[in-house]
């Protein structure tokens, strides 16, 4: 079941930094300026579903699997498109992060985000 996709729109000049330590923020395209300076930005979608712990990242054709999410995810995505993708184990989980496991795939406009659950049967 699919629960968000998006597309990286825009890349803040300050994203990059940010992931050599293993850390993406995503923001929907109507961040404030401060913030869109290190996140990358992406089309304005739709939440379909609550996103939980054991969920699918896909990032472009690469499959991560979701260890644990902050409380403030769902609705951050909701209402934000934010979030921040945490692919390391060294710091702590902050309410708007997702723990992922794996290592920071290449992230560049026209990225695609997809977040699902596989069917449960």
């Amino acid at each position: 079941m699919l629960l968000y996709k998006t597309k990286i729109t825009k890349i803040g000049e300050q994203a990059y930094d940010i992931t050599k330590i293993g850390i993406a923020i995503i923001f929907n395209e109507t961040a404030p300026n401060e913030l869109a300076q290190i996140s990358f930005l992406h089309t304005i979608e739709e939440l379909r579903g609550k996103i939980r712990e054991k969920d699918i990242l896909k990032i472009d054709d690469k499959i991560f699997n979701i260890l644990d999410i902050g409380y403030e995810v769902n609705k951050n995505l909701e209402l934000l498109g934010h979030c921040t993708l945490k692919f390391e184990n060294e710091t702590e989980l902050l309410p708007g992060d997702m723990r992922i496991e794996g290592t920071m795939p290449d992230i560049k406009i026209g990225t695609t985000i997809e977040i699902y659950r596989e069917d449960e049967n």
